[in-house]
């Protein structure tokens, strides 16, 4: 609010009252730092502690990749709580919308890229991974202006998948564990290709409906 009551300035008008504009970009920075933006930092920031400790002593360290291991584990709990509190809460904030996907691809592209170099990771499931959510976030603002993709219980299947299959290549398993996290990862693999053609479809149709809709209207306006 930028004046006050006639009433309470003394006046038949609205008066600014002083440090309006001020007043207005307080409060527009506290929304900025709620618990789910803060979640989302905290979340960006582990990413570069999260790549040293794995790649320290040359990534064969299992006490580094342990704490590794760690600081993954936190960022995908925070992944989890960020956005439901946004929502919960209406804590949902522009900055909130481009920075909590970033974080989320930011942390398991730098886990594979990272394993991959090490030797742990073959680089085609690096690869499929990487292209498929790089892919699905262009497609979503391709037809953002049409409506909203929502997310699929395959896809919430497929981001716990990845993130079990990834935290185990991280440690430093042997034995059945090792042969575990491989079928793991394989799952994980299948879930992200199925579901990102799931997402292509429904791309498509969301497009298709959009366009349709567009040109009733114009019809309808002529």
């Amino acid at each position: 609010m930028t004046g006050v009551p006639a009433s309470a300035a003394g006046g038949t008008g609205r008066t600014p009252a002083p440090g309006g504009k001020l007043g207005a970009a307080a409060v527009n920075q506290a929304s900025l730092w709620n618990i789910a933006n803060i979640l989302t930092m905290i979340r960006l920031v582990l990413v570069p502690g999260f790549v040293m400790l794995l790649l320290a002593d040359g990534g064969y360290d299992p006490a580094m990749r342990a704490w590794a291991w760690a600081a993954f584990a936190v960022a995908m709990i925070t992944d989890i709580f960020d956005g439901h509190l946004a929502r919960t809460y209406n804590l949902v904030t522009d900055f909130g919308k481009i920075a909590d996907p970033i974080a989320d691809k930011a942390i398991m592209g730098a886990a594979l890229i990272c394993l991959s170099l090490l030797g742990d990771l073959p680089w085609w499931v690096t690869g499929v991974i990487l292209f498929r959510e790089l892919g699905i976030t262009l497609m979503r603002f391709w037809v953002i202006r049409h409506g909203v993709i929502p997310a699929s219980r395959g896809g919430k299947l497929k981001t716990l998948a990845q993130g079990t299959a990834t935290g185990m290549y991280v440690l430093a398993l042997t034995g059945p564990l090792a042969t575990l996290r491989f079928w793991v990862m394989a799952v994980a693999v299948v879930l992200t290709v199925v579901t990102g053609l799931d997402y292509v479809r429904q791309a498509i149709v969301l497009r298709r409906k959009g366009l349709a809709a567009q040109r009733a209207a114009g019809g309808s306006a002529l």
